[in-house]
């Protein structure tokens, strides 16, 4: 089989997705380290240090492309599987026991892929284009301020923009709420599914791959869910 027919078969996509959807979740570990620095309650200056850090360094803003190719290959891909195995089906089965037959977070990727992609451009509108362009087009500018402890360097204040996103509007946290409860749904299913798609699948590693994976989806979906949840309650300064 040559690479392109290998790529665009059925398990080519599932390869690519289950590559990107590891990339995907590397980056979900840096990204929820960082805003997890909120919670030192120093007024965000270790946040938007760090913050800083990432928004200017030339080869985290390079590897900052490539995750922008890599999440957009991973929804394409999805939803492209997604749409396959619906037509690879047009006639439901008579009977079907979809409970026992599997879990309904893997019944429901597409559903819940869907959900986190809204969620995502809701959440680059509120955070990543102020921070990276300095404000658009009804888009708020973010306020600058100049910190000492950082070299006298002018920075984005995310943290306050964080504030002015979650402290008073409560329909706003319950949405974010909602789409962390999401994306915890999709990697329960998508961490352990990456790798066995690559083929770490034995009766020894498997347990332990879904165990980390139970770990890992929980504590980052919390961690990003206890951010606007803080704000709002006014549990941070």
């Amino acid at each position: 089989m040559t690479w392109k027919l290998f790529f665009t078969s059925s398990i080519g996509k599932k390869f690519i997705m289950a590559l990107t959807g590891i990339f995907l979740i590397t980056f979900l570990i840096v990204h929820c380290t960082i805003n997890s620095m909120i919670f030192f309650n120093d007024a965000g200056e270790t946040f938007n240090h760090w913050g800083h850090f990432m928004g200017s360094n030339l080869i985290v803003r390079t590897m900052e492309i490539g995750l922008f190719v890599f999440l957009l290959l991973h929804i394409v891909q999805g939803l492209i599987l997604w749409r396959q195995n619906n037509k690879a089906r047009p006639i439901k089965y008579a009977v079907n026991n979809a409970n026992k037959n599997s879990k309904w977070y893997s019944r429901s990727m597409g559903l819940l892929g869907t959900l986190i992609l809204i969620f995502l451009v809701m959440h680059l509108y509120h955070f990543w284009t102020p921070s990276r362009f300095g404000g658009m087009i009804g888009i708020k500018a973010l306020d600058e301020v100049n910190l000492d402890v950082y070299n006298n360097e002018t920075v984005h204040n995310l943290y306050a923009e964080m504030k002015l996103v979650f402290e008073n509007n409560l329909l706003i946290v319950i949405v974010y709420i909602l789409g962390v409860i999401s994306l915890c749904w999709h990697l329960l299913h998508g961490f352990q599914s990456a790798f066995q798609t690559l083929g770490v699948n034995h009766k020894r590693y498997t347990p332990i791959i879904k165990g980390a994976g139970v770990v890992y989806s929980l504590v980052i979906c919390v961690l990003f869910a206890l951010m606007p949840i803080a704000f709002y309650l006014h549990w941070i300064n």
